[in-house]
């Protein structure tokens, strides 16, 4: 049975990244710009921890002013709504970006809200989200966008395809859908309460799979040939029984990979797929707020 073709995150990424870089060393030398982006984390969850790491050297590595505030734990709301509102004002950032999930203590919506729509590189706010919705220019979740430009090199046409969104977040679920429709699909959404979920994917030729389930779509739900996006990443016990016994763990994400490779056009692999294009149009985004701000086409 032949294989479905792999969407490499790594080499869809690179080219992100190379665009990136050659448009920031471009405004550097015809502007005098430096693109900077904040990234703002609160407490110690170790994943998070990981991902503001990685951003920062990527970051970095494009040429871009990188800035990290690490906050502890106990830093109140009222603090940290503060310090968003100083780089909201500050020049030299064009993004701002606050790690979630953040302590109890502090309420998201809260801080999405003081955001600045202008630096809101996540795509968050609700006039970023009313602007996608709108089919007005703004900033993209990064996710979704990544999402799409694996979705276009594999169909770089998608007008008449039918795209099935399971998973209806603001992060993932709606704004890839929105990005569905304005590419000319039919785009259906789905959720944890649609009937029937697994008749659903299988109607469509473009899979987008977001809900945090692991393993969850098997081989019956996936249209032969279908293009899969798998945006899960879970953390789960090791197949190996005894490593398992040992505590070990392994990365998947909500489509059974193997499974859906004997019957998928193609693929995206957990981990290797999605997330690495969210830390690259992160790099995007931030790039196109300097520009916006400054009133830079091109």
């Amino acid at each position: 049975m032949p294989q479905a073709a792999l969407i490499d995150g790594k080499i869809y990424s690179a080219k992100v990244q190379a665009e990136v870089t050659a448009e920031v060393a471009r405004l550097k030398a015809e502007h005098g710009l430096t693109p900077g982006l904040a990234v703002v984390l609160v407490g110690e969850d170790a994943a998070s921890q990981v991902y503001v790491r990685n951003k920062g050297i990527q970051t970095e590595a494009a040429g871009m002013l990188s800035v990290t505030h690490r906050l502890p734990a106990e830093t109140s709301q009222a603090d940290l709504l503060k310090l968003v509102s100083e780089l909201n004002d500050d020049p030299k950032i064009h993004g701002v970006l606050v790690q979630f999930p953040v302590p109890d203590h502090i309420s998201q919506a809260d801080v999405v809200a003081a955001l600045s729509p202008d630096k809101d590189v996540d795509g968050l706010t609700v006039i970023n989200a009313g602007r996608l919705a709108s089919g007005l220019p703004g900033l993209v979740p990064c996710t979704p966008e990544g999402c799409m430009i694996m979705i276009r090199g594999v169909i770089p046409d998608l007008k008449g395809k039918r795209a099935v969104v399971v998973g209806r977040s603001n992060l993932v679920g709606k704004p890839v859908a929105q990005l569905l429709l304005q590419a000319d699909c039919t785009v259906t959404m789905a959720h944890s309460r649609t009937v029937d979920l697994a008749a659903v994917c299988r109607e469509a030729d473009i899979l987008v799979v977001a809900v945090g389930r692991p393993e969850m779509v098997k081989a019956d739900w996936i249209k032969p040939g279908a293009v899969v996006i798998d945006v899960g990443m879970n953390r789960v016990p090791s197949r190996d029984p005894v490593k398992a016994a040992e505590g070990k763990t392994r990365l998947t994400g909500d489509v059974d990979f193997e499974q859906a490779q004997g019957v998928a056009g193609a693929v995206t692999p957990v981990p290797g797929g999605v997330g690495l294009m969210t830390v690259a149009c992160l790099l995007n985004n931030t790039v196109k707020a300097a520009k916006r701000i400054h009133g830079i086409g091109g």
